[in-house]
């Protein structure tokens, strides 16, 4: 079993670990695009065009799915992905955990990137799955791109100011970018800091474990994270063959993937 993911840089890394955890004798390919990012200032022509080279790169090694493990991408691209790689390639997409979170009542912020944050589609999203919930829209500039560097000082600042911009008594908040599940106790930590008084637990709602659970859905394959660890790691850069960088060591998730019997030497194709 091989599953590929795609993302402009570490992003991908959240998924990716929780399928590392669900089945750790699946082969990973993980296909980012350090030349090209970030994604989120281009256009949505630029968008197609980068999220593309990385999804061929990725199906250039034949895995049975491929989960696309980027909000931008997901929302620009994923027309585009399917449309050349389905029915062949199985391609699943990344949407902010709205719908559940909306489930158990509000209030529920959504933490996104500045484009996104009220976009027509995260508009919709609320509108179909959260319709009498109270929602607010946190932008957070500048948290995707401190995740990206693993800059910790740069990361709790942007931290900080969202969640300056986050009502007190929130009871979830919805991490609309991957990037965020990264440092998803830090967000946490700043929105409900443990010393403050009472109030309702704090939920955070993420995508991972969703697109990972989905993609073997996809395939017919059941989750064992029993099974001995002797999936394999293919990182793609832009295209080539490399190394997962230095800053994505920094999470647990990207350490996680580097554990005995997951690491892969390059090889082609």
């Amino acid at each position: 079993m091989k599953i590929a993911l795609m993302d402009s840089g570490n992003g991908l890394l959240a998924a990716a670990a929780a399928v590392h955890r669900l089945r750790p004798d699946a082969d990973l390919v993980l296909s980012s695009d350090p030349d090209g990012m970030p994604w989120g200032p281009r256009t949505t022509e630029d968008v197609i065009e980068h999220a593309l080279a990385c999804a061929r790169a990725a199906a250039a090694h034949r895995p049975d799915a491929l989960i696309v493990a980027c909000n931008t991408a997901s929302v620009h691209a994923l027309v585009a992905i399917r449309a050349e790689l389905e029915p062949e390639l199985p391609v699943i997409g990344t949407v902010p955990a709205i719908k559940p979170a909306a489930v158990g009542g509000g209030p529920v912020a959504i933490w996104a990137t500045p484009a996104t944050t009220g976009s027509s589609y995260q508009r919709g999203l609320i509108r179909d799955f959260a319709s009498g919930v109270e929602v607010t829209e946190v932008p957070c500039p500048g948290l995707a791109d401190a995740v990206q560097r693993a800059d910790m000082e740069a990361v709790d600042a942007a931290i900080a100011a969202a969640a300056a911009r986050t009502p007190r008594d929130v009871r979830a908040v919805v991490l609309g970018c991957t990037h965020y599940e990264l440092v998803a106790e830090r967000i946490r930590a700043a929105v409900r800091p443990p010393s403050a008084p009472g109030g309702p637990p704090l939920t955070l709602y993420g995508s991972a474990v969703a697109v990972a659970t989905q993609a073997l859905r996809r395939i017919g394959a059941s989750p064992a994270p029993e099974a001995e660890p002797t999936g394999e790691l293919t990182v793609l850069l832009s295209g080539r063959e490399g190394a997962l960088e230095p800053a994505s060591l920094t999470y647990p998730e990207g350490r996680s993937l580097m554990a005995a019997g997951s690491v892969r030497r390059p090889v082609r194709p």
